[in-house]
């Protein structure tokens, strides 16, 4: 069978489909070929290995052993000439996460969903979600782009993440920490709000990284082992050694030079600590 596949830009090319079965699930899975390529950018020795889709993952305070209640999440910008941005880091992202959390997996037919949504002469900002059966879905919204010299305001929320969460690593539909904490300020006070762990270490934003240029040649990240997701910019900033990662203290933020957020589909934005 002869689908359309996208290349790194997210053009459509024709190709043969090639899928394994997983007999132990009696699944389709991720095809052989996506698996080799499939590099360990996304995760590496930090991520979570071999979690079943039904082990034990935190969500605040209670521990969730069923066949989880969440789908995978990639957010994404369509242009109509150079197709999606960051394509081969998105799909990536999205294979080792189904491979790790067990999530049923066809890339074949998840790159035929893409290029069949990728359409017009307008940008489109696509979201695909990833079912633990592996059925996909891709929404195209109008991208609406925000102005060249925007300042987001920034302030820290009180809602806390645990370092300790697996699922933190993971771009998922399961939100709750990011909804309450941006709950705690409104559109109208802030842009955007920083979530620290419960040790008081800056993590993300609800929606983006976080960069701060803090001296030196590279623009400085938080680490992974602090409780956070492995953003697409954010592994393209690392990847080219524009970024690093570290430890990133309150104090540290506050005495930042600049302060940057972003991801793949907004790019990188200038940002202002608002102190409550």
């Amino acid at each position: 069978m002869r689908l359309a596949r996208l290349d790194r830009t997210g053009r459509a090319h024709a190709f043969q489909r090639c899928h394994t079965h997983d007999l132990a699930s009696g699944r389709k899975s991720c095809n052989l070929q996506c698996r080799r390529r499939c590099s360990l950018r996304f995760h590496g020795a930090s991520g979570v290995r071999g979690m079943s889709s039904e082990s034990t993952v935190r969500d605040g305070s209670k521990a969730v052993t069923s066949e989880p209640d969440y789908q995978l999440i990639e957010t994404m910008r369509w242009e109509p000439l150079a197709g999606v941005l960051r394509f081969d880091l998105h799909m990536a992202r999205l294979e080792n996460s189904a491979r790790e959390l067990n999530f049923a997996c066809n890339m074949d037919v998840i790159r035929q969903k893409i290029a069949e949504s990728g359409t017009g002469d307008q940008a489109l900002k696509l979201r695909l979600t990833l079912a633990p059966d592996g059925v996909a879905t891709v929404a195209a919204l109008p991208y609406e782009a925000l102005p060249q010299q925007t300042v987001w305001r920034i302030a820290i929320a009180r809602t806390r993440l645990d370092h300790t969460d697996p699922l933190l690593r993971y771009k998922t539909t399961r939100r709750q920490a990011y909804i309450a904490a941006r709950e705690e300020y409104s559109p109208a006070e802030v842009d955007e709000v920083i979530l620290l762990n419960e040790r008081g270490e800056v993590c993300e934003g609800t929606i983006t990284s976080i960069f701060l240029d803090i001296g030196g040649t590279a623009r400085t990240t938080p680490a992974l082992s602090c409780g956070l997701l492995d953003g697409v910019m954010r592994r393209e900033l690392l990847d080219k050694g524009v970024a690093s990662e570290e430890v990133v203290s309150v104090d540290m933020l506050k005495s930042a030079r600049n302060i940057l957020f972003g991801n793949s589909l907004r790019g990188m934005i200038r940002a202002k600590l608002i102190e409550s």
